[in-house]
């Protein structure tokens, strides 16, 4: 190997050198820069700035408990008026809408038949009575005649139950004409409640059947709620309470009252059903759907914000600022009520007065430094 190719191993060598070193120093440059970003993030999450409608302070609370509640409003009295004859529809004016008013006529069953059916058992009660006076007149004969001795007592007794035989012809025809005017008075339909049309169900001309429901009739003055509760909430329901709730398309609350609680539960969802009256029913519809609370009574306790609580560990707990600092408290849950329009819960394991980070903030590391951009009022 001679000199010349030393020479060339040498640089290369050089070369190497100067490539390994400049590679070094720019991957621990970059390592820095990297070990000064990770720095500064950590800076800047180890305080965490609150304000002061962030966090609540655990205090004992007047507790307005409740159970959800929802159903449907129905109206207290409603009616379907149904044909009670059979024949053709006449005079049906009302429609869905109309205000009618107790024993107003709403429509008539074509009466013609019925009509000659009164005519037809009215002329068979005559019939009967005329029979009546024939056996009365032959008997009155044969009394005279077994007075004078011209005839046994025997005919006489035969027409005694001839007249009695009469007389029970005679009742049953008169009975036959009420059944026939009943029927005829039947051919009228009419409301049996002041209300509001609801629903009709037949039109002018067409045939119905008896039972054939013809109109329906809602009394809007009075509307309840049927509450479907469980078997358990049912228990701490009580006729009287009260109940706050929210209208489908009504912005007002409307405050209702227990007045009914079905004794027996419904087969297969063994569920109960309370029924709740509406106080100021005005503008409201059968059929809307409300939902609300129904108050079951009052507790005093040491309260927190439901949303407050946190249940992402196997226990629940709620996060709280101990000197400066976030700490977990576990915490066992209690009764459950509002209080100032927003829903608490009691807790046991928390010191009155503890400063308890809202839901809203999110979960915070335990340690975590806090800073206040307000203090919180003592």
């Amino acid at each position: 190997m001679t000199r010349r190719h030393y020479k060339w191993i040498a640089l290369g060598l050089v070369a190497l050198l100067i490539v390994f070193s400049v590679v070094r120093a720019l991957s621990a440059r970059k390592a820095q820069q990297e070990a000064v970003q990770e720095a500064s993030v950590a800076k800047a999450q180890s305080v965490v700035e609150l304000a002061a409608s962030d966090v609540v302070k655990a205090q004992v609370r007047d507790l307005a408990q409740g159970l959800p509640i929802s159903g449907s409003l129905k109206a207290v009295n409603s009616a379907v008026v149904k044909a009670r004859a059979a024949g053709e529809v006449q005079g049906l004016t009302v429609r869905e809408g109309d205000i009618v008013k107790a024993g107003q006529v709403l429509a008539r069953v074509d009466a013609t038949e019925y009509g000659h059916r009164v005519k037809q058992a009215q002329e068979q009660a005559d019939s009967a009575k005329a029979q009546i006076d024939i056996a009365q007149r032959q008997w009155d004969n044969n009394k005279a005649l077994v007075d004078q001795g011209f005839i046994s007592k025997t005919a006489l007794d035969t027409s005694l139950n001839n007249l009695a035989a009469a007389q029970s012809n005679h009742k049953a025809a008169l009975a036959a004409v009420d059944m026939a005017r009943k029927t005829l008075d039947d051919t009228v339909l009419r409301s049996p409640i002041a209300g509001v049309v609801a629903q009709r169900l037949v039109q002018p001309g067409e045939r119905v059947s008896i039972d054939a429901r013809v109109v329906e009739v809602v009394d809007l003055s009075r509307l309840e709620l049927e509450a479907t509760l469980s078997a358990g909430d049912s228990i701490d329901v009580r006729v009287g309470q009260e109940a706050a709730l929210q209208i489908e398309g009504s912005n007002r609350p409307v405050q209702a009252r227990v007045v009914r609680i079905n004794p027996s539960a419904q087969a297969g969802s063994r569920s109960v059903l309370a029924y709740l009256t509406i106080a100021d029913a005005s503008g409201l519809r059968q059929g809307l759907f409300a939902q609300g609370t129904l108050g079951t009574g009052r507790a005093s306790a040491l309260a927190v914000p439901l949303s407050a609580v946190r249940t992402d560990k196997p226990a629940p707990y709620v996060q709280v600022v101990e000197n400066n600092q976030v700490a977990h408290k576990g915490v066992e849950t209690g009764a459950r009520g509002e209080s100032d329009k927003e829903l608490m819960i009691a807790v046991k394991g928390l010191a009155p007065g503890a400063v308890v980070i809202k839901g809203n903030v999110g979960s915070l590391r335990e340690g975590t430094a806090v800073r206040f951009t307000k203090p919180p009022s003592p």
